[in-house]
C-alpha cells in the first residue's frame, strides 16, 4: 500500500507519494509554485527512510513546504539545466 498527501495554498502546491524500500519507506515529493515567468515545478526523493508510511508522508510534506518557502523567499535559487547537446 502507498500513502499520498497534498498540501496547497493559492500560489503553491506540494504532493507526496510513499514507496516501500529496503528498510522501510521513502517518498517522492513534487512541488510547484507560481512565478512571474510561469509555473515552477520540481520533483525529488526524500533522503531519509522511515519505518512506516505515515512518518514518510509527513516528512515529505514538511520537506516540500520548506523547499517552497525557501524558493519563494528567494533564499534558494534553482537554475534550469542547460542542454549538453549542441544544436545541429
Amino acid at each position: 500500500m502507498t500513502i499520498s498527501g497534498n498540501v496547497c495554498e493559492n500560489d503553491w502546491s506540494v504532493s507526496v507519494v510513499t514507496h516501500q524500500v529496503s528498510g522501510g519507506f521513502d517518498c517522492s515529493i513534487q512541488l510547484s509554485h507560481n512565478t512571474p515567468e510561469g509555473v515552477f515545478t520540481h520533483a525529488f526523493t526524500h533522503s531519509s527512510i522511515y519505518s512506516n508510511e505515515r512518518e514518510a508522508v509527513l516528512a515529505g510534506l514538511r520537506e516540500g513546504i520548506v523547499w517552497v518557502q525557501l524558493k519563494m523567499s528567494k533564499t534558494l535559487s534553482v537554475q534550469p539545466r542547460e542542454s549538453s547537446v549542441e544544436p545541429e
